[in-house]
């Protein structure tokens, strides 16, 4: 055996000088000289000198900048709770893990799936959920554009933003007795116009969805009626340090009482934020008012009337102070009348992270007042988009 080594190392070198040798002698001649034969063998010699050099580096590979990977991101939403009346008054749980995938599907389509892992509050048992998942078109002309799938719809300001996003923790009451908890959350299409004004901006969006979406006003029908909303949008631009957004929505879709119910909604939102100081001043004044017209049996209809108003004031770089009022009677008893005044401080510690802390009072002609708070720690990992304005 160790004949066969000392054998096999001595054809390494020779192959090695003998390589560099011919390597140096085509080098220095003129290469019309060189015979077929020759660098046949300094090819060989070439190979077998790579073959046998294990430390040499393997060549690099080109890199693309290309990526087919959607942009990726989870938010988690851990409260914390307290309420006054009831057996159990203090509760700790993760509210909802939310998965979004979004991606560039083509020049002509978007792509956005938001994937929910929420906790049943009667059960504290975990579900998932499409809590949305649409395509949107980019190319569209004449200023157009369209969505399908399920999706937020258009409702004012409240219901197109996720939960996590709003600066208090809990929902106006006037927005949950008629939406209920999840919001207008449905499956359909929705087309929305840029209005050529030069004056100011305007929007137009048109939507039909199926009426899967589980809430108070509305309910699936079982033949062909669903549910039909009509938003515009006007934007206005005062001056450098502030807008004024006015919206207009109008719905109309079938109820539980094989009936139509029609809202008609209105929302106003006033921001301030000097640009010298835009990082650590600000004001938003928001208010969505809410008309209801709940067709019940034959010649029997109930109308009802809600609406909310918050103050939210920037103190300094990362804290704010959000103050709301809501009033609300019921869609199908308007002899019932809710009011609510709440107080929630912000602290926003950078654009992944922010905790919250909200205590609210609510009475109404049924029962006694009663009090609640929530703390409310918001996180996210991976990429996260912009909110909307």
């Amino acid at each position: 055996m160790k004949f066969v080594q000392h054998q096999k190392i001595s054809i390494h070198i020779f192959l090695l000088v003998g390589g560099s040798f011919i390597a140096e002698v085509c080098t220095a001649q003129d290469s019309s000289v060189v015979s077929p034969a020759d660098s046949a063998l300094l090819k060989q010699v070439e190979e077998q000198m790579q073959t046998n050099t294990p430390n040499q580096p393997a060549p690099a590979q080109p890199r693309s900048s290309l990526s087919f990977n959607p942009d990726i991101g989870v938010i988690g939403d851990f409260q914390a709770s307290y309420i006054s009346r009831g057996e159990k008054n203090f509760d700790m749980y993760l509210n909802e893990t939310e998965i979004s995938l979004q991606a560039t599907v083509d020049p002509y389509l978007r792509a956005d799936f938001f994937l929910s892992f929420g906790r049943d509050p009667e059960t504290g048992k975990y579900g998932a959920t499409v809590e949305e998942g649409y395509l949107t078109t980019l190319s569209l002309p004449a200023k157009l554009q369209l969505k399908a799938g399920k999706f937020r719809e258009a409702v004012g300001r409240i219901n197109p933003t996720h939960p996590h996003a709003l600066p208090f923790i809990d929902l106006p009451n006037a927005y949950v007795n008629l939406f209920g908890e999840e919001g207008l959350n449905d499956e359909g299409v929705s087309l929305s116009w840029l209005v050529p004004n030069k004056a100011f901006y305007q929007e137009l969006i048109v939507q039909t969805t199926s009426g899967f979406s589980e809430s108070p006003a509305f309910a699936r029908s079982e033949g062909n009626h669903l549910v039909y909303l009509g938003h515009l949008k006007n934007f206005f631009t005062l001056s450098d340090n502030a807008t004024l957004e006015l919206g207009i929505t109008g719905i109309s879709g079938p109820n539980d009482s094989s009936r139509t119910t029609n809202i008609a909604a209105a929302d106003l939102t006033y921001k301030w934020k000097p640009v010298e100081m835009n990082t650590y001043k600000s004001v938003t004044w928001q208010s969505e008012f809410y008309y209801s017209h709940n067709n019940q049996i034959e010649d029997n209809a109930v109308n009802s009337f809600g609406m909310y108003s918050f103050l939210q004031y920037q103190v300094s770089k990362r804290w704010f102070l959000t103050g709301r009022y809501d009033y609300g009677q019921k869609p199908y008893n308007n002899s019932i009348k809710e009011q609510a005044y709440s107080l929630t401080a912000g602290w926003y510690a950078t654009e992944f992270s922010k905790m919250e802390i909200e205590g609210k009072t609510t009475d109404d002609n049924i029962q006694p007042r009663f009090y609640q708070a929530w703390l409310r720690w918001i996180f996210v990992i991976g990429a996260h988009g912009a909110h909307q304005y």
